[in-house]
């Protein structure tokens, strides 16, 4: 994988929202290591649950507020000039999503309008990397997915997904605005504190010696990738963007070896985290979720030059010393 040029990061203004979520936390001690200026934005700050530091928050001009509040976020773009943007800021648990749709719609959709036009009337952002999702797509025949699959999603958080992808499309080819869109399959690693999730809450469980409730029949089929590797791609998007004319693009970032749920979790049991061994319980209560469901980053390999860096056992490992530590 081609590395990252930390000269073309070193003071550049970057925005994230969503800075303090899972994926937002790893890529704000990314790029602090690469000397950026960041600029985080969340609805919530300060937490507890987060992998940065003081130290970290001491380097950050933080924003407390929701991306849906247009004033706030314009108000931000014209006072720090920013160069880049990393539009993270979501509702991203398909359950609450389900719950309800109504806060993922305004979270994902409305967000994502409110960022990409604050940066259309601010004139001067470089590159925007807005995150999407695998399930954007919906459910396709034909695997893995490929970025020119059809946006087919049927519910609440799918199409919030979907909606955003096109948003992001028509303020590239209306306005020229310098976007790309990613799509990843399952992100894990250390600081995912969404016990929803199936990893966290499986190296939770075995910590503490506790039946994991799997909500499907054990079958369903992902593809896992760890949280540095996406870091890396993501970073790689918004540097390449205009050396490579890569606005408009959307980019799956996968390992491109899908596994079923029981098979993942066979492989983490033999982690023997804690002296416990991972005890499972199949529910077989999940609603609305795709049986199989992963992707092809062949676009990625040869525009970017990315690929993991991580083996999935490798990156379980990673996460399991993680947890362990985390919990003791």
């Amino acid at each position: 994988m081609k590395a990252i040029d930390n000269k073309f990061w070193k003071n550049k203004k970057v925005l994230i929202t969503g800075f303090e979520g899972f994926l937002g936390s790893n890529l704000v001690k990314a790029l602090l290591e690469r000397k950026a200026k960041i600029i985080g934005m969340d609805i919530k700050t300060f937490r507890k649950e987060t992998i940065l530091c003081p130290q970290d928050y001491r380097k950050i001009v933080v924003y407390k507020g929701s991306v849906t509040n247009r004033s706030l976020v314009r108000d931000i773009l014209r006072k720090h000039s920013i160069n880049i943007i990393f539009h993270l800021a979501a509702e991203a648990i398909v359950g609450r999503s389900q719950a309800n749709p109504l806060k993922a719609f305004k979270s994902n959709i409305a967000g994502t309008w409110e960022v990409l036009e604050a940066a259309r009337l601010q004139g001067n952002v470089h590159a925007i990397v807005v995150a999407s999702s695998d399930k954007a797509y919906g459910s396709h025949k034909k695997l893995p997915y490929r970025e020119d699959a059809p946006l087919v999603a049927n519910h609440p958080y799918d199409v919030s997904k979907s909606c955003a992808d096109l948003i992001t499309n028509t303020y590239f080819h209306t306005y020229g605005l310098p976007v790309a869109i990613t799509r990843c399959g399952n992100i894990y690693g250390p600081g995912d504190f969404n016990f929803s999730r199936l990893i966290p809450d499986a190296m939770r469980s075995i910590i503490f010696n506790k039946a994991l409730k799997i909500r499907s029949d054990g079958t369903f089929v992902r593809d896992y990738v760890y949280v540095d590797d996406i870091v890396t791609g993501y970073i790689k998007i918004a540097e390449l963007m205009k050396k490579k004319s890569l606005s408009g693009e959307a980019f799956n970032l996968s390992d491109e070896k899908p596994i079923a749920v029981i098979k993942l979790l066979r492989g983490i049991g033999k982690f023997n985290l804690c002296g416990n061994e991972l005890k499972y319980k199949i529910m077989n209560t999940a609603k609305y979720e795709i049986k199989k469901q992963y992707l092809s980053a062949a676009k990625a390999r040869r525009l970017l030059g990315w690929k993991p860096g991580h083996s999935l056992r490798e990156g379980l490992m990673k996460t399991a010393k993680w947890y362990a530590g985390y919990f003791k």
